[in-house]
Order: structure tokens, then C-alpha cells, then sequence
């Protein structure tokens, strides 16, 4: 019996509890591991729960304080950085965030239609975005968890603060910082879909499968980016991503890529394989003004199970 009354009280929560859990850690894998531990957690302490908050407002605090553990506790290791099959070129910098990953868009469906309420800032579409969940891992995990609580949840202050065990004036002063944080990192990225992003996404499939890369540069913003987690190598700009995108075309030598529409972090991606049919990772793209203005590669094949 407890059992049952336990699996009720969180069914409609799992789905929402995963994407708050990959918001804070980048991961997908992370986020499923975090999540069996609330759960767990959840169920371990359901007799104290007493219903003196919402059941949602419970997990909540647990899986936001579990995620803070977790971060805590493994000091982002980060993965292992694949070997390149080709000397690319010298990359603009080495990026930190080798352990971000792409969020399904088939786990964001069946989600439940929740009022974020006013104090959100943020819709529930530019909430998952990869650039957004990017510039979430370089605050602070505490200024993270007042953001995502606040603004993209839409709990008060005051109740932010009772979940972080906090006063309402540490929360405010987390919330000012990370804003400032995130919104620079955004730059005004996030939009809503344009009627031309499709075409203007199979023209890129098109033209990357056939490494016709002055075709694909035509397609980019002069302040396009490239990165390729778990490697840490990034390229920011056009001659820098030129370079590297002719060097991965001169490598493969005739054998070309297959890409095919998937979905991730509610934006366009396109799963490749070479044209053998093994796996070759996940293209993320990030679109701005009828121009791809992010190119985000993930390595790691592993990642396809998800889509």
C-alpha cells in the first residue's frame, strides 16, 4: 500500500524532476543518476513529509539540494578527452565544460503544463536551451539554484530561500549575480523559431554531408562558435570554425557523413554517421538571425540511445 501511495504522489513529477536535475548539472546521465537518488530520498522520508508544503515543492528542495551535493562532491571531474583521428587546427581556447550533453527532446514530451507563475523570467522553450543550461555551469551552483528556482520555476524568494536553507537576502544577492552572469552569456540568442530555420537546416545537412564546406560557411554568422564535448578544443569565428570544418573534410577523404533530424534541448540537431553507418556523434544548433551562430558537435556516440 505504501508503495502505491508513493508512486502516485511523484508519477507526474519524474519528467519535470529530470529536466530541473539536467538544468543545475549539464548532463543527462548525471541527471537520471540524481534523480534515483531523490527518489530514493523521497520515499525514505515520506512519513516526515506531513503535506507542509506541495508534493512538487518537496521534490523540488530534495533534487535541487541533491544536485548541489553532486557537484560538491565530484569537483567536476571531467571526462576523459577523446583523441582527435586528425591533427586539427590550434583551437581558439580550451572550454571547461567537457561534461555538457544534449537534453531529448523526447523526454521534454509528456511533460506537465505547469503555471510558472510571475516571478519567472525565463519561458519553459529558452529554459532548456543549450545556451542557456552552458551559461548555468559557469555561475556558482548556489547562484544556479536561486535562478532556476526563481526564474525559470517561478518560486518567490522567500521560498527559494527555505529550499536552499538560506535567507531571503542571500537569495536576492545569488539572483543578482547569476542574472548578470547568464544574460551575458546569452547575448540575446534565444528566440522563437523563424519561418525560414528549417530550410535553413537541411541546407546545412545537405551541404555538411557532402563536405561542401564553402556552402556550409555561407551558413554561418561572422561570430559563429564550435565545440565538441567531451573534447575541450573550441572555435570562435568564422575563419577559426573555416579552418577546422576543411581540416575534419580533408581528413575524411571522400567519406561523407549522413545526418539525419533528431531533436534536442528544443532546438534543431541532426544525429551523423558516416556513410559505412557508424555512429559519428550529434550536431546541436543554435540559431540566429537566418544564420547558424552555434555549432555544437557531441562526441560521444552514446549519447544517440537518448533520441
Amino acid at each position: 500500500m505504501a508503495e502505491i501511495v508513493f508512486e502516485d504522489l511523484v508519477r507526474a513529477h519524474r519528467r519535470e524532476l529530470l529536466v530541473h536535475c539536467y538544468r543545475l548539472l549539464g548532463s543527462v546521465t548525471d541527471a537520471e543518476d540524481v534523480v534515483q537518488e531523490v527518489l530514493l530520498a523521497a520515499w525514505r522520508g515520506l512519513d516526515d513529509f506531513g503535506h507542509r508544503a506541495s508534493v512538487r515543492t518537496w521534490l523540488y528542495r530534495i533534487a535541487t539540494n541533491r544536485c548541489l551535493n553532486a557537484l560538491r562532491d565530484r569537483a567536476r571531474r571531467p571526462p576523459p578527452a577523446p583523441v582527435p583521428p586528425f591533427t586539427p587546427p590550434t583551437p581558439s581556447r580550451f572550454g571547461e565544460l567537457t561534461w555538457l550533453q544534449p537534453y531529448p527532446d523526447t523526454l521534454l514530451e509528456g511533460m506537465p503544463a505547469t503555471d510558472p507563475g510571475p516571478e519567472a523570467r525565463y519561458g519553459a522553450r529558452e529554459a532548456i536551451e543549450l545556451v542557456f543550461v552552458t551559461a548555468l555551469q559557469r555561475v556558482p551552483p548556489r547562484q544556479a539554484a536561486a535562478l532556476v528556482l526563481c526564474d525559470v520555476l517561478g518560486y518567490p524568494a522567500a521560498e527559494t530561500a527555505t529550499m536552499l536553507d538560506l535567507t531571503p537576502t542571500a537569495v536576492k544577492g545569488l539572483l543578482q549575480r547569476a542574472r548578470a552572469s547568464v544574460d551575458r552569456d546569452r547575448d540575446g540568442v534565444s528566440r522563437q523559431p523563424a519561418p525560414g530555420d528549417t530550410d535553413l537546416v537541411r541546407r546545412f545537412a545537405d551541404a555538411y554531408s557532402a563536405d561542401d564546406i564553402d556552402t556550409v560557411v555561407a551558413l554561418l554568422t561572422d561570430d559563429v562558435w564550435l565545440s565538441m564535448p567531451p573534447a575541450p578544443h573550441e572555435y570562435h569565428g568564422l575563419a577559426a570554425v573555416t579552418g577546422f570544418l576543411r581540416a575534419g573534410a580533408d581528413w575524411r577523404a571522400g567519406h561523407r557523413f549522413r545526418l539525419h533530424h533528431v531533436g534536442a534541448n528544443g532546438q534543431p540537431a541532426l544525429a551523423c554517421a558516416f556513410d559505412d553507418g557508424r555512429p559519428a556523434g550529434l550536431f546541436v544548433l543554435t540559431l540566429a538571425e537566418g544564420r547558424i551562430r552555434g555549432l555544437t558537435r557531441f562526441l560521444d556516440e552514446r549519447l544517440l540511445r537518448y533520441l
